[in-house]
């Protein structure tokens, strides 16, 4: 499957950061799912809108990235625990990376996530900046 399906597949989770909620026990979800594990059968799910509110629950601070990431670093990478309950990984952009804590509120931003060559295809997604 090429890189670009992949893209489009994911595009409500990368533009809009749209996971699922089950009707039955209110479980969210991020990314998507298709079953409640909780509920399995009796559980219903349906599309769900996240705030783009959270907190840092963990972080890492990457100094050795791969060759793709090399002009960016060092830069943190956080865990993410959104408002509404669900934890996702994301970069953490637009803050010292020295003076990142646990706790810390966070937001969604859409920034740049990679781009394939100098004339190639620019992908864009969600990332969060620390509101301190």
């Amino acid at each position: 499957m090429s890189d670009t399906i992949k893209s489009w597949r994911h595009i409500q989770q990368r533009y809009n950061l749209i996971g699922s909620k089950c009707t039955e026990c209110g479980r969210v979800f991020f990314p998507s799912r298709v079953v409640c594990p909780d509920c399995r059968r009796k559980g219903n799910i349906e599309p769900f809108q996240f705030s783009g509110k959270g907190k840092i629950h963990s972080y890492s601070i990457i100094r050795s990235p791969s060759d793709d990431f090399k002009t960016i670093a060092p830069y943190a990478v956080a865990i993410i625990e959104l408002d509404e309950g669900a934890k996702l990984t994301s970069q953490l952009v637009d803050c010292d990376i020295d003076n990142i804590e646990i706790g810390d509120p966070v937001e969604m931003v859409f920034r740049k996530i990679s781009e394939d060559g100098p004339d190639g295809v620019i992908t864009y997604g969600y990332k969060f900046k620390v509101l301190k």
